[in-house]
């Protein structure tokens, strides 16, 4: 087992976050923060979600001086492999005493941590895995999913496609769990809008060159090519595919976007792209403060699962503070119970089946004749209302919802 150099601690050294004098007994918790800290998606979790995480204990114990809990963050990097990731979240609780692990991307890693966050009766806030599996025959009490699902980016991304008449779709999709789910949904919707899927390649993980799979996709004669893949395969595709001259012929559908993947592409390629997400960092004064405040720390500006990261982290730190308990279960049932609010995603709520429901956006990447500065890369099309953006409830086949039906 491999962990990451980027382990972080409360700094009860300088008094910011142990009790004050006079206060009831400290309570200590310890969070974890498990994600990719030097791949694909280090960009769009890694060190940014510790930083995320971070910056909630700080802004909780700021708001809550006489706050009882005396926290802990670490951090580890599960290298995208299901059994590291099971290594780690096992050697966490039963070693290290971790009450709960935050982000967890990769949805084959997340589907195995979650699973032995159950065997310990701890707590999993998933911040940046896609299947919808994890509030689905795949739920538990014990694991609340906190940013986007797969369900959410196929109806929003793929019913405006569609929409605009990209009627006609052929998929290249990452080889895993979080690729098949989110071909399988957005196939779905497609259908249903009246659309028709004319095939699919699989490319593995961390696919550095897709010529192969965007020459299938060319000779398909299909008017979308729907990318179900994230972080630095996206990135690969659409470079790739503006080289190899797929596009303007045919469109590209980006179904998991984040705003590191259009500044790393750049404008002049990324333009027009359109895409779900659930935060932008230029959405409100709020989002835009806070963002702010992550930027001086990390040197970049937030993805969602770095701000989700934050939002998970806060809400737990408010029901730690009612229960101060070592039980998950409980944790997570005085969380659902909790109405949500913070800075970054705004106020929402947890529901039976662990979906963590608040709006989600339809953005469409700016040319760069609109943008006036290096992050301004997003225009907001269309907000999706809650009762829009999510799977119903009685579709996903979650046992704790079956138990009470």
């Amino acid at each position: 087992m491999r962990r990451s150099g980027f382990v972080f601690a409360a700094l009860t050294g300088l008094g910011l976050f142990a009790a004050p004098a006079g206060a009831q007994q400290p309570f200590e918790v310890k969070i974890g923060v498990l994600n990719d800290m030097s791949s694909l998606y280090q960009d769009t979790t890694g060190p940014g979600s510790v930083v995320g995480v971070q910056m909630a204990v700080e802004d909780y114990m700021k708001m809550n001086p006489k706050s009882a809990l005396k926290v802990t963050v670490i951090s580890a990097d599960h290298q995208n492999k299901p059994d590291i990731g099971s290594n780690v979240a096992r050697q966490w609780y039963q070693v290290d005493n971790v009450d709960a692990i935050i982000d967890v991307p990769n949805s084959a890693v997340a589907l195995a941590v979650a699973d032995v966050t159950k065997q310990y009766n701890k707590v999993n806030l998933n911040a940046s895995a896609g299947s919808a599996r994890l509030t689905g025959d795949a739920c538990n009490a014990n694991l609340i999913h906190w940013n986007f699902d797969n369900y959410a980016l196929a109806n929003g991304t793929g019913r405006a496609v569609v929409s605009t008449g990209g009627d006609t779709w052929f998929f290249i999709t990452a080889d895993y769990a979080f690729g098949h789910d989110l071909e399988a949904q957005t196939s779905a919707v497609v259908k249903q809008q009246g659309g028709k899927v004319l095939g699919a390649v699989r490319a593995p993980l961390n696919t550095p060159d897709f010529s192969s799979f965007l020459v299938q996709a060319q000779s398909s004669g299909a008017k979308v090519i729907g990318l179900a893949n994230a972080g630095g395969d996206t990135v690969n595709a659409i470079k790739q595919a503006a080289e190899f001259g797929v596009t303007p012929k045919q469109k590209l559908a980006g179904l998991l976007i984040f705003v590191t993947d259009i500044h790393s592409l750049g404008l002049p390629i990324a333009q027009n792209l359109l895409f779900t997400e659930s935060f932008y960092w230029d959405l409100n004064d709020k989002t835009r403060a806070w963002s702010k405040r992550f930027a001086e720390r990390h040197k970049s500006y937030p993805s969602s699962n770095h701000a989700a990261s934050y939002s998970a982290a806060l809400h737990y730190l408010k029901a730690m503070e009612v229960v101060k308990s070592r039980d998950g279960k409980k944790v997570v049932e005085q969380m659902k119970a909790m109405p949500t609010e913070d800075d970054v995603l705004g106020k929402g709520s947890i529901r039976e089946d662990g979906r963590k429901l608040h709006p989600m956006y339809l953005f469409q990447a700016k040319t760069p004749a609109e943008s006036k500065s290096e992050w301004d890369l997003y225009k907001l099309v269309k907000e999706i209302p809650v009762d829009q953006a999510w799977r119903p409830l009685s579709e996903g086949g979650c046992p704790l919802v079956a138990k009470k039906t």
